[in-house]
C-alpha cells in the first residue's frame, strides 16, 4: 500500500510539473511559482499628452503584452521636473520593480532616481538622460551625433552651406535637447563656418509657444532662412507660423512624428522630419526593463536581445536603437504614426 501511495503521489506531481516549473518572460523571479506575481514596470514620458510620447507608449504596450507586465505609466501634463520626481517617489512607495524615466531635467531627477535604486528598484532611462550613476541604462533613441549632424547637415543643404538659421527647443533644461544642440553646433563649426545661429528659443514643448517664438524669430531676424526645431510640437507649430507669414523663403526641419507634418512637408514649408520608430523606442524600453530584471541584461554586455527588434547594440550603459531616419516628401505618405 505505502508503495502504491508514493507511486500515485508521484503520478500527480509530474502531470503537475508545469505548475511548478519557472515562470515565462520577466515573472520568473517569484517566490511562489504556482502563482507568479507579476512584475511592474513604470513608465514616465516627459509630458503624457506629447502626441510623441503617445506614439512610444504604442510600443511599450506591445512589448508589456508579450513578457506579461503590469505597466502602468504615468507624467506631467506639461514637462515639470518636480512633478516627476513627484512621481518617482510615489512608485517608490508602491514598490514597483523598475522605473523607466524619460528625463526633463538631468540634475532634479537624479537624486530620487537613486533613491530608487537604494530601495532596490531596477531604473533605466529612455529618451533622455539623468546622471550614470542613478539609473542603469539608458535606451538611446540615436546618438547626439547621429540626430545633430543630420539636422545641420539638412540646414546646410538648405542653406547652400551659407547664411542665417534658428533653433527652437522645448526646454533649455532638457538633457537630450542640450546633447542635440551641441552636437549641431560641434558640426556647424567643423563644416559649416558660413552658417550663424542667428535665434535659440525655448517652446516649453507646445505647438502654440513654438509658433508665437517661430513668428518672434522671423520678425526680429529677417534673414534667417531655416528654422529647424528639435522637439516634435515645435515642427507644426513653426511651419504654421511660416505659412500664415506667408514666408516663402523659410524653411523648417526638424524632430517630429510624420502624421504631425505631412501637409506641411506637401506644401514645400517643411522641407523635411527626422526621427526614429516612437513606437520601437517604447518597445525597446520594456524590452530593456524586462532583460535588466531577469538578469539577462548585465553591465559590459554589448548587445540586447529584444523581441522582434532582434539583437540591438550597447554602447557603454547606452542601448542604441538606430540612426534617424529622414521623412520627406518622397517617402513620409508610407509612414502612420
Amino acid at each position: 500500500m505505502i508503495v502504491r501511495r508514493t507511486f500515485l503521489i508521484t503520478l500527480a506531481i509530474l502531470a503537475c510539473g508545469f505548475v511548478l516549473s519557472p515562470a515565462s518572460g520577466c515573472n520568473s523571479n517569484s517566490s511562489n511559482p504556482s502563482a507568479p506575481e507579476q512584475l511592474t514596470i513604470a513608465v514616465m514620458p516627459k509630458s503624457k499628452g506629447n502626441a510623441y510620447f503617445i506614439a512610444c507608449r504604442q510600443g511599450a504596450e506591445e512589448a508589456a503584452q508579450e513578457v506579461g507586465v503590469n505597466l502602468p505609466r504615468d507624467g506631467p501634463t506639461d514637462p515639470d521636473p518636480a512633478k516627476q520626481s513627484e512621481l518617482v517617489d510615489t512608485w517608490i512607495t508602491r514598490g514597483v520593480d523598475v522605473i523607466a524615466v524619460a528625463v526633463e531635467n538631468r540634475e532634479g531627477i537624479s537624486s530620487v532616481l537613486r533613491k530608487a535604486q537604494k530601495r532596490g528598484i531596477k531604473v533605466v532611462t529612455w529618451d533622455a538622460d539623468a546622471d550614470p550613476d542613478s539609473r542603469s541604462f539608458f535606451v538611446n533613441q540615436a546618438t547626439p551625433e547621429g540626430i545633430g549632424n543630420t539636422l545641420m547637415d539638412h540646414a546646410a543643404r538648405l542653406l547652400g552651406g551659407k547664411g542665417e538659421f534658428a533653433i527652437i527647443t522645448a526646454s533649455l533644461t532638457a538633457s537630450n535637447m542640450i546633447q542635440w544642440k551641441q552636437a549641431i553646433d560641434a558640426r556647424r563649426a567643423a563644416k559649416y563656418p558660413d552658417i550663424t545661429l542667428a535665434a535659440f528659443e525655448p517652446c516649453d514643448d507646445k505647438q502654440q509657444k513654438a509658433f508665437d517664438a517661430a513668428k518672434t524669430i522671423m520678425n526680429a531676424h529677417p534673414n534667417v532662412r531655416v528654422i529647424m526645431a528639435i522637439c516634435s510640437p515645435a515642427v507644426p507649430g513653426a511651419a504654421e507660423a511660416v505659412k500664415q507669414a506667408e514666408r516663402s523663403d523659410v524653411r523648417v526641419i526638424g524632430l517630429g512624428l510624420p502624421n504631425d507634418n505631412k501637409a506641411y512637408v506637401h506644401a514645400g514649408i517643411t522641407d523635411s522630419v527626422v526621427l526614429w520608430n516612437t513606437a520601437d523606442l517604447g518597445y525597446l524600453t520594456v524590452q530593456t526593463a524586462c532583460a535588466l530584471t531577469k538578469g539577462t541584461l548585465k553591465p559590459g554586455d554589448k548587445s540586447i536581445s529584444a523581441g522582434r527588434l532582434g539583437k540591438i547594440e550597447i554602447q557603454g550603459d547606452n542601448i542604441i536603437l538606430g540612426t534617424p531616419f529622414t521623412f520627406n516628401k518622397d517617402n513620409i505618405d508610407k509612414f502612420n504614426f
